[in-house]
């Protein structure tokens, strides 16, 4: 099972997921050993394709760090945190992600729009 490491300690995900609001974004980090990229595609895959299929997700999108980066980013559109909750406690998902192997680290973290004027809304 991949080693979960909370970007922020003082905000683990137990706590980002008790505190009810959305729409949410998920921002995995995954460190990939080189080797194990191809693995990691296949297992990301349907632990994508199951978590596309609970209600409140919005979207996912899988991006790969450049020049050789063995870091991928998951960005996961939730319509709130208690919907992400629900699906990441699910049986099948937990057993799911279970099959990814001990040397990927990932790095999750749930963040909300944040509004910057004349740049961005929120």
């Amino acid at each position: 099972m991949a080693r979960a490491v909370d970007l922020d300690p003082a905000t683990p995900m137990r706590a980002q997921f008790q505190e009810e609001t959305g729409p949410v974004v998920l921002m995995n980090t995954f460190f990939v050993p080189r080797e194990r990229t191809d693995e990691f595609l296949k297992l990301w895959q349907a632990d994508a394709a199951f978590m596309k299929s609970q209600p409140g997700c919005i979207s996912i999108q899988l991006h790969q760090g450049t020049a050789g980066s063995q870091l991928l980013v998951n960005l996961a559109v939730w319509e709130s945190s208690a919907a992400l909750a629900k699906a990441h406690a699910d049986p099948e998902f937990r057993k799911l992600s279970a099959r990814l192997p001990d040397d990927i680290v990932a790095h999750p973290h749930l963040f909300t729009k944040v509004a910057v004027d004349g740049v961005c809304v929120a």
